[in-house]
C-alpha cells in the first residue's frame, strides 16, 4: 500500500508531509499510524532538531479525520463500540512517557520535546487544526491559502473531544477564542495572524523558505537546551509564577550541570569565537 505521508531528514530537519491531497490531506488511520511512528523517530534520532510539519499541495494542510461509512462487514454500532473501547482502553504508545497516536479524543495527539514548525499551506480544520495547536510551536501560514477553521460545532454538532476549545482558550484572548469557537466561522492567514493563533504569513513561494530560516536558527541552540525549554514552556503554563519559576530553576540547573554545552558557552564567550554546540551529556 503507498504511504500517506512523506518523511525525509536532512541536515538536521524533519520534514513531515500528509500527501493525500485529493482527499484534502485529511488524517485517516493509515495516516495516523504513520504519522505516529514518524514523530516517534523523529524524537529518538537525536542527529534531528527541529521538524517542519505541512500538506501537500496548496489547499489544504489538513481537513482533519477522514468521516467515512462503516467498511465492509461492520455496522455503526460496531463503530461506536469501537469508540467507546478506545474511550476506556486507550492504546499505549508512548515517546518519553507521551503518547503519541493519532487516534481517538486527541488526548494522545503526538507532542514531543523538540521544536516542531507548521508551513500552513491551506485549510487547517478540525483534527488538523488542533493537530496546529497542540503538536506544533511555530506557525508559518501561507496568506493567499491558509485558513483556519474550528469546524466541530456547525459540521459535527459537537464540541469536539480533541484539544482545539481547551488550546484556543489558552493560546488566545479569550474574545478572539470564544468568538472563533461560537461563530464556527473560517478565518483567514491575516485574522490569524492578528489574533494570535500563527506567527507570521508569508506568499505561498516562501512559505518553506521561511520555515526553513527558523529551523536553521534553532538549529544552532544548544539541543538539551531547546528540548528542555520546550517542556517548561508547556509544562509552566498553568502554574502559579512561584512554581513556574521553581521548575524553571531546576530545569536550568539540570542543564547547566549534565550538558557540556553550557562551558562551552562561558568557553566562547571569553575566548570571543563562535559556540560549539554538540548536546552531550556529562559522563
Amino acid at each position: 500500500m503507498p504511504k500517506k505521508t512523506i518523511y525525509e531528514k536532512r541536515d538536521g530537519i524533519a520534514y513531515l508531509t500528509v500527501n493525500n491531497p485529493e482527499k484534502a490531506n485529511v488524517m485517516d488511520s493509515q495516516v495516523m499510524e504513520e504519522m505516529a511512528e514518524e514523530y516517534r523517530d523523529f524524537w529518538e534520532d537525536r542527529d534531528m532538531k527541529v521538524m517542519i510539519l505541512t500538506g501537500m499541495g496548496d489547499r489544504h494542510f489538513s481537513a482533519g479525520h477522514h468521516i467515512q461509512p462503516p467498511p465492509p462487514g461492520q455496522s455503526y454500532t460496531d463503530i461506536r463500540i469501537q469508540r467507546n473501547e478506545g474511550f476506556f482502553w486507550p492504546r499505549a504508545q508512548t515517546v518519553n512517557g507521551r503518547e503519541i497516536a493519532v487516534f481517538g479524543g486527541g488526548t494522545d495527539f503526538p507532542r514531543v520535546w523538540k521544536p516542531v514548525i507548521a508551513a500552513v499551506n491551506g485549510w487547517a480544520a478540525g483534527a488538523g487544526l488542533y493537530m496546529l495547536l497542540h503538536t506544533v510551536d511555530i506557525r508559518i501560514a501561507c496568506e493567499e491559502h491558509a485558513r483556519f477553521y474550528f469546524a466541530l460545532l456547525s459540521n459535527r454538532g459537537g464540541i469536539g473531544s480533541g484539544p482545539s476549545a481547551t488550546h484556543l482558550t489558552r493560546q488566545l484572548n479569550y474574545a478572539h477564542a470564544m468568538k472563533m469557537l461560537l461563530t464556527d466561522e473560517p478565518i483567514d492567514a491575516k485574522e490569524a495572524e492578528r489574533i494570535g493563533l500563527i506567527y507570521e504569513t508569508v506568499p505561498h513561494d516562501q512559505l518553506m523558505a521561511r520555515c526553513e530560516a527558523l529551523a536553521e536558527r534553532i538549529k544552532q541552540m544548544p539541543p538539551v537546551a531547546v528540548r528542555m525549554l520546550k517542556e517548561f514552556a508547556v509544562k509552566s503554563r498553568e502554574l502559579p509564577e512561584q512554581a513556574a519559576w521553581d521548575m524553571q530553576y531546576t530545569f536550568n540547573h539540570m542543564v547547566s550541570q549534565l550538558s557540556t554545552d553550557g562551558d562551552d558557552a562561558d568557553a566562547a564567550f571569553l575566548e570571543k569565537r563562535p559556540r560549539n554546540v554538540k548536546g552531550n551529556l556529562r559522563g
